[in-house]
């Protein structure tokens, strides 16, 4: 074939999910698009795929993704007319403990909210389910009725002939060598010749962080990723097997041993054994060992022996495993981000450059990631909120070190369950406060926040601070009643919580005021006075939340969550004009907030600052005679201030706020905080899932402005209507358990809404939720939340803040 001189978009990659997001462009009416592969499509990891398709997901955005995606594959042979092996054959979750039971009752629920049906087991109803397995040393487990598996290949080429009928180009054998950005277009070089495009996509698979290196003088970054070992096994044929799918017409069911951590399945009569062992190996990461130009159908050597407990814990859960011999090892790379999701969004500082690989299921989530990019290329957002997925939730820290340390974390724990006060410990201590040496000193138990480590709670001697303890889905272990005192000391005292980190941007020069009018929903501050503002995308939905901090007429400091880092500072360089300047400080200033009741009286004792300007203002002091910024506003709803300190004097003024007479206190206690006062968390309760509107950020929104910020004729539209659901706050009757993320509301046994975030209140006595329902269930109304398969009571508030709500202690 004769390759295009331009394109609109071109996908560098011809795996699953590179094909998948061809199809989906093609078929939305892109079809200007090429697809370039090096060797044959599904040459890199897609051929010795498992296959596996589970709808399961302990995350939202990748359930959401894969519900689509097998959805969208079982009748993908139909609409494209190629035949596609696939056997929806049902699998079985086992779990081996109560606290698994849980995982799975939260999991079951997830899947409710999107139409999917996922039943809880006991033993007899497992082996009613697959017949050949031992049962006796489990509590129970899960039955999924859509789980199976389909040809890896066959899949893709399905989707590559349906984007070729929908238009797309597909350049087999076509290696892309580098890329050149020339008058705002990308230039992809081949062998073949340039081509010139819009958009560019690295689906690279585990070739990706090689593609991710071209970027770097564009603005890129390290790929933050790893190639793993992943080793599969196919036994002889079962005749016992063989029998069984003649009698009954089907494959048996999948089996996963998630506790074990390995997955069973038949393949044609065979058995395919493929584990997740905690002894693995990473691939290409030492000098002596680099990763080929090409690796295209090939395979590493065998390496049986590090599986061999795996494979002996499966053969007694199904004897007929040990009945036969080995047909075929397969031992492929298989690339994994630290966190083992995948990378699928914009390319963190590049423009107009798109990121979808890393995936370490990407059979299973291979459709629903191509509608994914496709939608980030064609649209600028995504149908659901995919922060989990975003390549910007990694920053500077994840160099090639972490992610390995973590890749192999992840790998070894790929089964396991991520309880909420769990820190995993791999690759820790990347970013550190001044203060970090003390908070530890006294106690703190600390949490990595976008790889800044930050104090969750303070332990005391005597506590329990192994990383067993923290093994629950309950909230009273042994940080509980430290939690609780720290609230307390806030609330009659004065607390001071060491919050480095947090993401700061100075925007300045001519026209900044005015640019930022034309970005975000609402009103900018005064100088000399500080806010909140939003970014909408086009629907007008919740894009990210910033504190604007106003020092001059044209001069801001935007702070927001440590985590936003690279997310917020894409929007700011996208959006504002090149005469207006953008640096990012986050490394340049500790912020510390110093709260609670008599906190005036404590940090009169260190500053020279006027503590009687009102709430919202700002201004330039001195703590123990040094240069601050101080800033009335508290996020634990309580009088006090922010203390923003250069990082070379954070030491010396955290010291003087300490000898004051603050009682140093953590992030749980300021969430619970924050849950009382009705304060909302970015990716916690302000999702892109839902519009400014819903969440009730209407105050934050003027539509009257003579700016044309991005989702205004959207919001003026939804303004017009009444609203379908609306965000509140529950008071929940209080079990052992806070309700997770996506808990279900339910109304009269109906399913109304879902929970987005919950803590205990200390202030206030009372088990708290932040929700949204839909806006037919009024005030006052009794409704259930299901905390991992209880429900509890609950009563909907006509307040969102149940703690002082009339403002009157952060205004004192």
């Amino acid at each position: 074939m004769t390759l295009p001189s331009s394109a609109r978009v071109v996908i560098i990659g011809g795996g699953v999910v590179g094909v998948s997001a061809l199809y989906h462009l093609a078929k939305a009416g892109w079809s200007d698009c090429v697809l370039l592969e090096k060797n044959e499509l599904t040459a890199g990891s897609t051929w010795h795929a498992a296959g596996n398709c589970p709808n399961f997901a302990a995350n939202y955005g990748v359930m959401n993704m894969q519900r689509y995606g097998l959805e969208l594959y079982r009748g993908l042979a139909a609409e494209v007319d190629y035949p596609i092996n696939y056997h929806v054959t049902g699998a079985v979750r086992l779990a081996h403990s109560h606290k698994r039971m849980m995982e799975f009752e939260r999991v079951r629920g997830l899947a409710a909210h999107m139409g999917l049906q996922m039943d809880i087991c006991t033993p007899d109803e497992l082996q009613a389910h697959m017949p050949f397995m031992e049962t006796h040393d489990l509590e129970g487990g899960l039955w999924d009725p859509l789980d199976g598996d389909i040809d890896p290949s066959q899949v893709t080429q399905a989707l590559a002939k349906g984007a070729r009928a929908h238009g797309g180009t597909i350049a087999r054998f076509t290696p892309a060598t580098g890329v050149s950005r020339q008058n705002g277009e990308w230039v992809v070089h081949t062998e073949k010749g340039d081509i010139r495009c819009e958009y560019v996509v690295n689906a690279a698979g585990y070739y990706a962080a090689r593609v991710g290196d071209w970027f770097i003088p564009h603005g890129g970054r390290d790929v933050p990723m790893t190639v793993m070992s992943h080793q599969y096994f196919l036994t002889e044929a079962i005749p016992e097997i063989k029998a069984w799918t003649e009698a009954n017409g089907r494959k048996v069911p999948m089996l996963r041993d998630v506790d074990s951590s390995y997955y069973l399945r038949q393949d044609t009569y065979s058995l395919n054994l493929g584990p997740y062992e905690r002894n693995c190996q990473a691939a290409w990461v030492t000098a002596d060992d680099q990763m080929p130009e090409d690796f295209s159908f090939q395979l590493y050597p065998d390496d049986l022996d590090r599986l061999e407990w795996y494979i002996e814990d499966a053969m007694a859960r199904v004897p007929l495993l040990g009945t036969q011999g080995v047909q075929r090892n397969i031992n492929g790379p298989i690339p994994y981000a630290p966190d083992g999701l995948p990378m699928i969004g914009p390319m963190p500082g590049v423009p107009n450059a798109f990121e979808a690989h890393s995936f370490t299921f990407g059979i299973a989530q291979g459709g629903g990631a191509g509608k994914v990019i496709s939608e980030w290329i064609m649209h600028g957002h995504t149908e659901w909120d995919m922060w989990s997925c975003d390549p910007r939730r990694y920053t500077g820290h994840a160099d090639a070190h972490f992610s390995l340390g973590k890749a192999l974390e992840t790998y070894g724990h790929e089964y396991a369950m991520h309880f909420p006060h769990h820190e995993w410990p791999a690759e820790r201590n990347k970013k550190l406060s001044p203060n970090h040496e003390r908070l530890v000193a006294d106690g703190g138990q600390m949490g990595a926040y976008n790889g800044w480590e930050r104090a969750n709670w303070f332990a005391k001697p005597g506590d329990d601070t192994s990383e067993e303890a923290t093994l629950t889905w309950d909230r009273n272990g042994p940080w509980e009643v430290r939690m609780r005192e720290e609230v307390e000391a806030v609330r009659d005292g004065a607390g001071v919580i060491d919050l480095c980190g947090f993401s700061r941007f100075s925007v300045s020069g001519a026209g900044a005021a005015e640019a930022l009018r034309g970005l975000v929903t609402g009103a900018l501050p005064k100088v000399g006075r500080m806010n909140l503002i939003y970014i909408a995308d086009t629907r007008g939905h919740v894009r990210t939340e910033m504190s604007c901090i106003r020092h001059g007429e044209d001069d801001f400091t935007l702070m927001t969550a440590a985590v936003a880092q690279w997310h917020d500072f894409d929007i700011l360089r996208a959006h504002l004009p090149d005469s207006v300047s953008i640096t990012d400080r986050s490394a340049d200033v500790v912020a510390m907030l110093v709260t609670g009741s008599k906190s005036r009286d404590l940090l009169a004792k260190v500053t020279d600052a006027d503590l009687s300007l009102g709430w919202l203002s700002h201004q330039q002091a001195t703590v123990a005679g040094k240069p601050v910024m101080l800033a009335r506003v508290s996020f634990a709803g309580e009088l006090g201030w922010e203390v923003h300190a250069a990082t070379s004097d954070a030491a010396e003024v955290y010291d003087a706020i300490r000898g004051a007479g603050t009682v140093p206190f953590g992030m749980y206690a300021l969430n619970s905080m924050r849950i009382e006062k009705g304060y909302l968390t970015w990716k916690g309760d302000l999702s892109s899932d839902y519009s400014l509107l819903e969440t009730g950020l209407g105050r934050f929104v003027k539509l009257d402005k003579p700016q044309d910020f991005p989702g205004k004729a959207a919001i003026a539209e939804e303004a017009g209507k009444p609203l379908t659901r609306r965000m509140v706050t529950l008071i929940v009757e209080p079990g052992q358990q806070d309700a997770p993320y996506m808990a279900a509301v339910f109304a009269d046994g109906t399913r109304v809404g879902e929970v987005l975030s919950a803590a205990y209140g200390y202030r206030v006595g009372e088990a708290i939720a932040i929700a949204m329902l839909d806006a037919t269930v009024p005030d006052g109304a009794t409704v259930e939340v299901e905390v991992y398969g209880q429900r509890h009571g609950a009563t909907v508030q006509p307040n969102s803040c149940l703690w002082d709500a009339d403002n009157a202690r952060i205004r004192a």
